[in-house]
């Protein structure tokens, strides 16, 4: 294992797919692993690139998004400091189902299929956690689908807005999302055009339902965006 894999077993520890293995298993998961730095904007993987194996964020932002042939996209999963993606190719070594986009400047922590397959099968209790986790990843995506189908742009965004504010900075006057996101980001994230994204916020900003000061977000009203998430087509 090398000593900068070493630095990350914390992450591993704090995962829920990897915590409660003992630190000899968590060594010997990072003995097979390997570390790779990406540029923010710069592409680690493609759809229908070869699926090798899990990967972790040990720094930085990722973006999961799937393109179309006309050139749109739509934004799947944000993944965050301490979270795996990559599970599906890890289990079926098939292609990747998605690309995968550094938003910001990302260090990941890489666990190649063929090494950790055999490891997988000594650990019935970790393929159990995997399987958990994929089912999680697939709820989330049948939710998508449904707030594609039932919720308008402002109930979409209301919503997504209270999601990413999940762990943002409450304070006094409200809470403060933790990253910036761009309209374009926010946008490819609920499906609608930036256009109609810039509009919305603009509008919410005029009644003092949210703020944005330097591209970060603040909700101001929680309680009314809710209500607008909740309300369907």
């Amino acid at each position: 294992m090398t000593g900068a894999a070493k630095d990350y077993r914390h992450i591993l520890e704090a995962h829920r797919l990897f915590g409660g293995l003992s630190r000899a298993e968590l060594d010997r998961i990072l003995g097979f692993a390997r570390i790779e730095s990406h540029r923010a904007r710069e592409t680690i993987f493609l759809k229908g690139s070869p699926g090798r194996g899990l990967l972790a964020v040990l720094e930085g932002r990722v973006q999961i998004r799937a393109p179309s042939l006309d050139g749109r996209e739509v934004t799947l999963n944000i993944v965050d400091e301490g979270e795996v993606f990559g599970e599906i190719a890890l289990l079926d070594g098939r292609d990747r189902s998605a690309d995968a986009i550094a938003m910001t400047d990302c260090k990941l922590l890489i666990i190649d299929r063929r090494e950790f397959v055999p490891f997988l099968k000594q650990n019935a209790e970790i393929a159990l956690r995997l399987m958990e986790v994929l089912c999680d990843r697939l709820r989330r995506t049948t939710e998508q689908v449904e707030d594609l189908l039932f919720l308008n742009l402002s109930s979409r965004l209301a919503k997504k807005l209270l999601s990413l504010a999940a762990d943002g900075d409450r304070q006094p006057k409200g809470v403060t999302l933790k990253h910036k996101l761009s309209q374009r980001e926010l946008a490819n994230l609920v499906g609608f055009t930036r256009e109609s994204v810039n509009k919305q916020l603009a509008a919410w900003q005029k009644d003092h339902v949210i703020s944005i000061v330097g591209g970060k977000i603040t909700l101001l009203d929680e309680t009314l965006l809710q209500g607008i998430a909740h309300t369907p087509v």
